[in-house]
Order: structure tokens, then sequence, then C-alpha cells
């Protein structure tokens, strides 16, 4: 973890968080993705914010946990992309910009504490990053999950590589290249959710999980995830796909894809 320094993170409570809620308790950083109007999309500066906090949190032993939720009615739309054309907009964010580029894959392996997702709405492209480097998975029943990249003349390069680390790989491929939604109960059979419930119940599951955990040992867990996270490193990997990915995001199709996605219309492969 070196985007932001202990000595930066140490002030967390001075910083406006525009897009995030952070709420401590119980030895757990909760966090909480907060743009809801714009279904949640990772938005540059939302990153930023995410990856504050994830340092917060490793440089804290108070915390023994992460929790990972959203507001509104869908988790992720995946990365924003009227930003990934340089259309920003103006927020209040005192967040700094990190040292490197972030690599959202990464950002989860390297922490070395527990996470768990609370899933109560629709995750889409992106945003399966943060569903699959969590540890503990709970979705609510009825939701769904979708690759749609490809009809947007882009590849989940990164999301590929998490993916594979926890579903079967000729499984992954296909959800990547026909770019279909996935139901909440194949997701648990392939992997990628951990247990399924009704709504009424996504809460009561991810407090008992909680309460397991942050009672364990926290130094065995943070040297046990740290030995995962090593005999599994896909650093290099991830900054590889990441390169691909500005490739693609380059080309013919992304540019007709994405301009077809905003006109409403199919778009036109050369």
């Amino acid at each position: 973890m070196n985007l932001y320094s202990e000595n930066q993170t140490k002030n967390i409570h001075k910083e406006t968080f525009a897009y995030l809620i952070i709420e401590e308790q119980n030895h757990v950083l909760s966090i909480t993705l907060n743009r809801p109007n714009k279904k949640n999309a990772l938005h540059p500066q939302l990153l930023n914010e995410l990856a504050f906090a994830f340092h917060y949190a490793h440089f804290n032993n108070f915390f023994r946990a992460v929790l990972i939720k959203a507001n509104g009615d869908v988790f992720s739309s995946g990365l924003d992309l009227k930003a990934m054309n340089g259309v920003i907009e103006e927020n209040n964010s005192t967040i700094p910009e990190p040292k490197s580029k972030i690599l959202i894959g990464e950002l989860f392996n390297k922490l070395h504490k527990p996470k768990v997702c609370q899933l109560e709405g629709d995750v889409y492209a992106g945003g399966l990053l943060i569903v699959a480097g969590c540890n503990y998975v709970v979705a609510k029943r009825n939701i769904v999950f979708g690759l749609p990249e490809v009809k947007r003349g882009i590849f989940p390069m990164q999301v590929m590589e998490s993916l594979s680390k926890i579903m079967p790989l000729r499984n992954v491929i296909d959800w990547c290249i026909r770019g279909y939604n996935l139901d909440v109960e194949k997701a648990k059979d392939w992997g990628l959710v951990s247990v399924v419930v009704e709504e009424y119940a996504v809460i009561e599951m991810v407090t008992n999980w909680l309460d397991e955990v942050i009672h364990n040992s926290p130094i065995a867990i943070k040297h046990g995830l740290e030995a995962a996270d090593k005999i599994n490193s896909s650093e290099s990997n991830h900054d590889y796909l990441y390169n691909m990915l500005e490739k693609v995001k380059k080309s013919s199709d992304a540019k007709e894809g994405i301009k077809a996605f905003k006109e409403k219309r199919k778009p036109n492969w050369n």
C-alpha cells in the first residue's frame, strides 16, 4: 500500500469525501459508495477516495475488517464513461491525488484485512472489481451482474483477472466475450457470491460475519492474507491489463461503441 502515506491518512477526519461515506465502529471501517444519482459509477475522484480509505484502514491497527456497501438501487455501474472521455464533474472532495495510478484489483489485494461486501443492488462492468476483491459477499436475492463492455467496444481486462481468481476461467471468458447478465444464483454457483439471502436478512448476515471475524486473531489474519496475496500475486498482470485497456479504449470500436451507447442505438462495427 504505497499510494498514500500514513501521515496523510492520519488527518482523514479533516478531509471531505464527495463520493463515499466513511464510518468507524467496533473495529470495522464501513465504506459506502455514495453516488446514487450516477448509479455509483466509478468516477476518478471516487477511486481516489476509495484508495485513501483503504490506506487509512491499512495503517490503522484499530480496524480488523472493512465493510463495503452502496446507496441507491445499483451497487455500481462500473467506470464512468463520461469521465473516460475527460468530462469530470466538479466536486468538493479534498482527498489528494495518489502517488501513482490506482489499480482497483491490486488495491483490494494489498489490504490484508478481511473485506465483506454488502450487496443490495445490481453490479456492472468495473463495479465487479469491488465484489471480486472482497473475501465474503452477501447478496440480496434477485439482483444481477453484467459485463456489457464488449457491446461498447471495450473489454473488461482487469475484471477478467480478478474474476479468474474466484471463478472457473472458461466461465469468465464466456461471460466477458458475450456480455450477458448473470443472475445472483448463478453467480453463487460460480463463486462470485458467498451467500444469497432475502433483503431483510442481508444486514444480519453481514453483521454476524463481521462479529465472527473481528473476534479472531487480527495478526494471524493479516499474515494469512498477506501470504495469500503473495502466492496468488497478480500485480504485474493488473498493470499489464490496465495498459491493454487503455489501448482498447483508443480503438475505433471503443469510440463507436461509446457513441452508440450515448445515442441509444446499436454500434456499427467496421
